[in-house]
């Protein structure tokens, strides 16, 4: 679905349309509970919950499109999932991705060639050893989709910081990522 559409989807599911909201949800919730599992982990699923809660009592203050939309919603994510891990004193935690899980790969973005190769369950292992501002900036970015302004606006940080610390962890992963390779293409021979 692209940004319009959502965008149209949000505004009917902001105007009482049950259908729509249905929509919104089944378009967003994968990712943001990808984005989700890697901050939190296993507590990814009550956190998204808490966030779905806080987007529908405030949905009828949203106004944007569906960029805007997934990027408020990721905003809420990262409260929640900040306060959920205030709550429990833990430094933020991975656990696998879901296999149902999906992840939206834009064709522009270079991190589909990197992740193209690796199961999820592979690639949040690999983007849980990435430094955090590199591993949010990729989960932004790549799972959510979101823009490096959107990204940074989650984060609380300017758009060239997120850029920056995606690319330098889009890098990381496809050195891990061919170092692997070079390795099992030794072991085979």
């Amino acid at each position: 679905m692209d940004d319009g559409e959502l965008g149209d989807a949000v505004t009917q599911a902001r105007d009482g349309d049950e259908d729509a909201f249905g929509v919104v949800y089944r378009e967003v919730h994968p990712m943001l509970l990808g984005y989700l599992r890697g901050l939190v982990g296993e507590d990814a699923d009550d956190v998204a919950s808490e966030t779905w809660h806080d987007v529908v009592r405030d949905l009828d203050g949203f106004r944007g499109d569906g960029q805007g939309f997934r990027g408020w919603a990721a905003a809420i994510a990262r409260h929640r999932a900040m306060d959920h891990m205030r709550r429990i004193k833990a430094r933020p935690r991975t656990a696998a991705f879901d296999e149902t899980v999906t992840e939206p790969v834009t064709p522009q973005d270079s991190a589909g060639e990197a992740l193209d190769n690796v199961s999820t369950q592979q690639a949040l292992a690999l983007i849980a050893e990435l430094p955090q501002d590199q591993a949010e900036a990729v989960l932004l970015r790549v799972v959510l989709g979101l823009n490096a302004p959107m990204a940074a606006s989650v984060l609380g940080k300017r758009p060239g910081a997120v850029r920056t610390a995606a690319y330098r962890g889009l890098k990381r992963l496809s050195e891990r990522l061919a170092a692997a390779g070079e390795q099992a293409g030794r072991g085979e021979g």
